[in-house]
This record gives structure tokens, sequence and C-alpha cells, in this order.
């Protein structure tokens, strides 16, 4: 049984947290019920990027190709992180540039959702909102993806362990409980 939520009231988040891992880990669903049990904004970056652009990811990879939306979503997750201090959920690629990993190193701290394979392709398989996944085998596809971006993950600050069997709801409280490792980004006011 999860450990009773603490109330937002009790704590203060100091720093924001960017939400990184895999397409499918849950950065999204779990940061928005993170930032809803805090009482802070929840922010996703591809959200931000497709209002900026007037365009979904998808149609900015087709229209534009990979490099022209990762130098924008670099901007975008840049500018994000010098304002108000929240959750803020990131794309599965972002976290691969060295450039926004020291933006989010200076100005918060990364928080992996660390998701094994058969989780996420379980998660992934049926949706076609997936660029990186439109190929002829998009379960190889995910594997070298997973492949190449796992080593990078680990060097996340905090690292959350998913599970298939907790709900959203415990999945923010897990990662809740590892953030209050870390006093400098969520500070009890119950002291």
């Amino acid at each position: 049984m999860a450990d009773a939520a603490p109330s937002p009231r009790s704590l203060r988040l100091n720093k924001s947290v960017v939400m990184v891992g895999m397409m499918g880990a849950g950065k999204t669903a779990v940061g928005r019920a993170m930032a809803q049990r805090l009482g802070v904004p929840f922010i996703d970056s591809d959200a931000e990027l497709e209002a900026a652009a007037n365009l979904t990811i998808p149609e900015i990879f087709e229209r534009d190709g990979e490099a022209f939306f990762r130098k924008r979503e670099t901007e975008v997750i840049a500018r994000l992180l010098t304002e108000k201090c929240c959750i803020l959920s990131t794309g599965g690629g972002a976290f691969m540039s060295e450039t926004n990993r020291e933006n989010i190193s200076q100005h918060g701290v990364s928080l992996w959702l660390d998701a094994e394979l058969s989780l996420l392709w379980q998660r992934v398989r049926h949706k076609d909102t997936r660029p990186l996944l439109r190929t002829a085998d998009p379960l190889q596809t995910l594997t070298d993806i997973f492949d190449t971006r796992v080593p990078v993950y680990a060097k996340a600050d905090l690292r959350v362990p998913c599970s298939a069997t907790l709900s959203i709801d415990a999945m923010a409280q897990r990662a809740i409980k590892v953030l209050q490792s870390r006093p400098d980004v969520l500070e009890s006011l119950d002291a």
C-alpha cells in the first residue's frame, strides 16, 4: 500500500523538476499528477513547442526534420527553465542533448522515469503519434532508441523505477518520495 500523499502545503518545490525518459514512460501523466499533488504548474515542452509552431510534433518532424525540431526544443526548454518553478515534461530525445542536460542541471533537477522496454512497447505500439517509430519495424526501432538512450538517461540526477502494476497516482507518489531525498529540490515544511 502506498504511503499517504503529503499535503501540498507541507512541501515546497525549490527547483523545477524535469521529467526525462523514453516515450511511453509516463513523463506527462506522472508529471501532471505530481504537479497537482505539489500545487505547482505542469508544463509539457512538446505542447509548448507545438503551440509556438502551430504544428504538431509529427508535422514539425515531417516538414522541417529532426535537427530543426531538436534546436527548437532546446530553445523552449531553456526558456521554460528560467520561468516559474514547475514540473516540466520533456520529449524522449530532449535529454540526449548535452546543452539541455547542462541547462537542466543549472536551473533544475532531472528525474528519470526508468521503464523496461517491454512496458514501453506495450504503451506505444498502437500509437501513431510517435514520429520516430514510423518505420518498417517499430519494435526494433524502439529497441535501438532504448539501447542508445538509457545510458544517457542514467546521468539524470534522480531515478524512479516504473512499474506496470502502479497507477499514475502511485507512480507520482513514488516520484515525490524520491524528490524528498533532495531537500534542496523538495523541501518539507513540517520541520
